[in-house]
C-alpha cells in the first residue's frame, strides 16, 4: 500500500494533569488537536443517566482514559486521501483492546515502538523461549489511523482510543 507523502506524527505525552495539545502538519494545512479525557457518569434533571466527558485532571492506576485526535483541513483544496496519523499508547498506560475508533481509516497497530505497523491478528511476538504468538492488545505500543477519503476544505474528523492506566 502506497501512504501519500503527508504524514502526520501526533504524540500524546504522558499524563501529567490536564492535556490537550495542537499540532500542524508542515505544509499540510491539516491541523491536528490531541485531549485526553475521562467519562464521569452524571445524572440529569430528567433522572436519566449519561455519560460525560471531562479532560483529566488526575490520573490514577485503574484509570479508562480517552485519547482523541481531531483533524481538519485549513486550505482551500481538498486533503489527498491515505494520510496517517500515528499516536503512542502512553508510558504506564495499556491500550484498551476493540477500543481504536476512527471513520473512514484503516486502523493498525505496532508492538515495536512504531517501527512496524500492522493488523491486530497480525502482530507477533516472541516469548522468551523464542516461540512467536499473536501480541496482545495491552501489549501495542502505537496506533496508526490511515485516513481512506480526501478530506475536503474546512472538514474536520476524529480517530482515536482508550487505555488503562496501569
Amino acid at each position: 500500500m502506497r501512504i501519500s507523502s503527508l504524514f502526520l506524527n501526533t504524540i500524546l505525552l504522558t499524563l501529567v494533569g490536564s492535556f490537550s495539545s495542537a499540532t500542524y502538519a508542515a505544509d499540510s494545512g491539516i491541523k491536528v488537536t490531541s485531549i485526553a479525557q475521562t467519562e464521569v457518569e452524571t445524572v440529569g434533571m430528567d433522572g436519566k443517566k449519561k455519560l460525560q466527558r471531562t479532560p483529566v485532571t488526575k490520573a490514577i492506576p485503574g484509570t479508562d482514559v480517552i485519547y482523541t485526535n481531531t483533524f481538519e483541513n485549513l486550505t482551500s483544496k481538498p486533503i489527498d486521501k491515505n494520510f496517517v496519523i500515528d499516536n503512542p499508547i502512553p508510558n504506564d498506560s495499556e491500550y484498551t483492546g476493540g477500543s481504536a475508533f476512527g471513520k473512514d481509516c484503516e486502523i493498525l497497530f505496532s508492538v515495536d515502538g512504531g517501527k512496524k505497523f500492522g493488523n491486530a491478528e497480525d502482530l507477533k511476538i516472541k516469548n522468551a523461549d523464542g516461540k512467536e504468538r499473536t501480541a496482545l492488545a495491552r501489549e501495542y505500543t502505537h496506533v496508526r489511523w490511515i485516513y481512506k477519503k480526501q478530506l475536503a476544505p474546512g472538514k474536520s474528523g476524529e480517530v482515536g482510543f482508550r487505555a488503562t492506566i496501569k
